[in-house]
C-alpha cells in the first residue's frame, strides 16, 4: 500500500460533467443555466481536484506526518536553476519533532513522499537517537524549484508494523561516486553509495562534528580512498569532489585537503597560508575568501568541459581551462603521497561525483548541509490521520497539543512531566481543602447568625434565663459563637454553688477574668479550627510557581542542549522547547491563582467570624456580671 487512497475520483465526476455538458446547454433556457458558467464550473472543479491530490493521505497504515518545506527564495536557497535527485539533509530534533516515542526502532517505519503525497522518495537514516533526540535523514529530492517558498515533502511515521524502509544505495545517483558520512562510532569507515568504495588509512570518531558523527584525521597519514573504475575522471562526463573541513589551528606549513596522481596528471586542492587552492596539472586557483580555524568549510573542486572549478562554503572562487584527460588513481585526503603535505583536520561528509554538476548545487548542498540550514528547510505541526477531513486532508493539531504532546510524548522529558504532575497533586489538594473549608464556613455563618438572632431575642425577653438555649446543639451546633456561649454557660454554672447562699453571693470579678480567660481560650481553639487546612493553601501560593520555574529552567536546558547537538538554531526548533519548558511555569501558576483567590476568600469569612467571637464574649461577660455580678 504505497499509493494515496482518495476518498473520491475527481477525473470520474469530471468526465460525467463534460459528458452532459451539451445537454445543460441545450436546457439552458429553460434552466437558465449558462454554458460559459458550466465550463468555467468544470475547470475549477478541475483544479480543485488537482490541488486537494495534495491533501490526501498517501497510506492510512502510518498514523502521523510531518510536512517539510523547502524555501528557494532570495529569504531562502535563492536558487536559480531548476536542480533534480538533490539529497537533502533532514534534521530531527526535540523541538521541530516531538514523536520521537512514537516512531520505530531506529526510524524503521519512516517513509518520505513528495509534495503531490503520491510518490514516495529514497532515503536513508544516517542518525537516529531517541533518547537524546536526534535524527539525520538524507532524503532524494526529485526536483528542487527555483524561486518557491513552500518546495513540500511529507515525512509518514507511526506504523510499528513497518519493515525498515531506508535505501542508501537508492538515495544517490549512479555518477554519485561515494558517499562517506562518517557516522560509525567506533571509526569505521562505510561507503554509502552502493559502490561501496574501499578505502586505507585511520580516523577518529568525531562525535562533536557538524553533522552528527564526524572524523578527525590526526596528521599521522591520509585517509586513501582506492583506486576504481568508478572513482575515474572522464572528460567528456565531468568530475568532483567535495567535503566539509574544520581546523583546530591553521598550519603554518602548506598540506593537502586532497591530493590524486595518475602518471604525468595531478590533481590537488591545497591549504596555503590559510587560503583554499586547487590544481591540475599547471592550473592553479585561489579562494580570495581565506579559511578560519575553529570554523566548518565546504570545500568543492570540479573538472568540468576542461575547466577546473573551485567553490568554497557555495561560492564560486573561480574557474580556468586546464589540460583533462582521462584519469584514475587513488584519492588521498588530508595528505599527498608519500606521507608529503599532512593536515591535521576534521572532515564530514565526503563525497565523489563521476560526472559534472550544476555550480548551483554546490551552493545548494553547502546551504542545505550547513549552520544556517533552518533559513531554508522548516518544519510543519505534526498531522494525525484522524483528523483528516473528507478529503483526506490532515488537520494539524492546536498549538497547546503539540506542547502537551511534547511534554507527555517522550520519556525524556521526566523532570518536566514529575513537575506538572507534582503540581497537579497540589492543585487536587488545594481544590479540596477550598471546597470542604467554604462548606464548613457557610454552615458556621448559618448556625452562627441563627444562634446571634435567637440570643438576641432572648436576651430582649424578660425574664428569661441566661441558659436558656444552651441545649440548642442541633440547631447551633455549627456555630462557633454557641460553642463560646455553651462553654461560658458550664463556667457559670460551675463557679456559682448550689447552696442558695452562693446564688445571693453572686460572681466576684475574679471570677468573671476567670470566666473572660476561658471564653477567649475557646475562641482560640475555634479560630484555629475555623483557618485549619488553609496553610496547605499557603504552600500552593508560594510553592507551586517556584515548583514550576525548576521544570522550565530545566526544560530550557534540555532544548539548548539539543540545539547545540544538532546546529539547528532558529524559532522552528527553539519555540516547541521553549513553550514545552513553559508548561512547568503555567502549571505552578495555575495551582497558585486559584489557591490565592480561594485563600483570600476563605480567610476573609473565617476573620468575619473571629470578629463576631470577640464581640460575642465581651457581650456575654456583660451579660453575666449583669446577671450573676456582686
Amino acid at each position: 500500500m504505497n499509493g494515496a487512497i482518495p476518498s473520491f475520483d475527481c477525473h470520474l465526476i469530471v468526465t460525467s460533467l463534460q459528458y452532459n455538458r451539451a445537454l445543460i446547454a441545450r436546457s439552458s433556457n429553460t434552466t437558465r443555466i449558462s454554458p460559459m458558467l458550466v465550463r468555467t464550473a468544470l475547470i475549477a472543479l478541475a483544479l480543485l481536484c488537482s490541488s486537494s491530490s495534495a491533501w490526501a493521505w498517501w497510506n492510512r497504515d502510518w498514523t502521523e506526518r510531518k510536512a517539510i518545506t523547502l524555501n528557494t527564495t532570495a529569504k531562502g536557497l535563492d536558487l536559480k536553476t531548476e536542480l533534480h535527485d538533490v539529497p537533502v539533509l533532514v534534521r530531527l530534533h526535540g523541538g521541530n519533532f516531538p514523536q520521537f516515542l512514537n516512531v520505530k526502532d531506529g526510524g524503521a517505519d519512516f517513509r518520505f513522499v513528495d509534495g503531490d503525497d503520491k510518490t514516495p522518495l529514497k532515503f536513508h537514516v544516517e542518525k537516529f537517537d531517541a533518547a537524546s533526540q536526534i535524527a539525520l535523514v538524507w532524503v532524494k529530492v526529485p526536483v528542487i524549484k527555483p524561486q518557491v517558498a513552500d518546495n513540500k515533502i511529507y515525512l509518514y511515521f507511526g506504523n510499528q508494523a513497518a519493515p525498515k524502509g531506508d535505501d542508501p544505495g537508492a538515495t544517490y545517483d549512479v555518477d554519485t561516486a561515494t558517499v562517506f558520512h562518517f557516522n560509525d562510532a567506533a571509526g569505521a569507515i562505510v561507503d554509502s553509495t552502493a559502490y561501496a568504495t574501499p578505502t586505507v588509512g585511520q580516523i577518529v570518531a568525531n562525535p562533536a562534528s557538524l553533522l552528527g558523527t564526524g572524523a578527525t584525521l590526526a596528521g599521522a597519514e591520509p585517509l586513501t580512498l582506492q583506486d576504481a573504475p568508478h572513482l575515474r575522471l572522464m572528460p567528456d562526463k565531468g568530475w568532483a569532489l567535495s567535503l566539509w573541513v574544520k581546523f583546530d589551528t591553521l598550519p603554518t606549513e602548506p598540506g593537502y585537503l586532497l591530493d590524486r596522481s595518475d602518471g604525468a596528471q595531478h590533481l590537488s586542492v591545497m591549504l596555503k597560508n590559510g587560503q583554499i587552492v586547487a590544481g591540475l596539472g599547471d592550473m592553479e586557483l585561489t579562494a580570495a575568501t581565506p579559511v578560519t580555524a575553529g570554523q566548518w568549510a565546504h570545500v568543492a573542486i570540479a573538472v568540468v568541459s576542461g575547466q577546473l572549478q573551485l567553490y568554497v562554503n557555495g561560492v564560486a572562487a573561480g574557474s580556468a581551462p586546464a589540460g583533462v584527460a582521462e584519469m584514475g588513481g587513488a584519492i588521498l585526503i588530508g595528505g599527498g603521497a608519500g606521507g608529503k603535505g599532512l593536515l591535521p583536520m576534521h572532515i564530514d561528509e565526503l563525497k565523489v561525483y563521476s560526472s559534472a554538476r550544476n555550480p548551483e548545487f554546490f551552493m545548494a548542498q553547502a546551504a542545505l548541509e550547513g549552520e544556517k540550514s533552518d533559513a531554508i528547510v522548516t518544519y510543519g505541526a505534526d498531522e494525525t490521520a484522524d483528523g483528516a477531513g473528507a478529503e483526506g486532508e490532515a488537520k494539524a493539531p492546536s498549538h497547546f497539543g503539540v506542547i502537551i504532546q511534547y511534554v507527555f510524548g517522550r520519556k525524556e522529558a521526566i523532570v518536566e512531566q514529575s513537575v506538572i504532575g507534582v503540581c497537579v497533586v497540589m492543585a487536587a489538594i488545594a481544590v479540596m481543602v477550598m471546597f470542604l473549608k467554604a462548606v464548613y464556613l457557610s454552615r458556621c455563618r448559618r448556625a452562627t447568625d441563627k444562634f446571634l438572632n435567637a440570643y438576641h431575642a432572648q436576651m430582649a425577653t424578660a425574664g428569661v434565663p441566661l441558659d436558656a438555649l444552651v441545649k440548642g446543639d442541633k440547631t447551633f451546633g455549627d456555630s462557633p459563637l454557641f460553642k463560646i456561649y455553651k462553654q461560658g454557660i458550664e463556667e457559670v454554672h460551675g463557679r456559682l454553688a448550689p447552696g442558695v447562699g452562693a446564688a445571693v453571693a453572686g460572681l466576684a470579678d475574679k471570677s468573671l477574668n476567670a470566666i473572660r480567660a476561658t471564653l477567649d481560650a475557646t475562641a482560640v481553639r475555634e479560630q484555629q479550627r475555623l483557618n485549619s487546612l488553609l496553610v496547605l493553601l499557603t504552600i500552593a501560593i508560594s510553592g507551586g510557581p517556584f515548583i514550576g520555574l525548576l521544570g522550565t529552567v530545566v526544560g530550557v536546558m534540555v532544548t539548548f542542549a539539543a540545539i547545540a547537538a544538532t546546529g539547528d538554531v532558529n524559532i522552528a526548533a527553539i519555540a516547541p522547547g521553549m513553550a514545552a519548558a513553559l508548561l512547568a511555569t503555567v502549571a505552578g501558576l495555575g495551582v497558585a491563582i486559584p489557591a490565592l483567590f480561594g485563600y483570600n476568600y476563605l480567610s476573609a469569612k473565617a476573620k468575619e467570624l473571629a470578629a463576631d467571637m470577640r464581640v460575642f464574649g465581651d457581650e456575654f461577660i456583660a451579660k453575666v456580671n449583669e446577671v450573676h455580678g456582686l
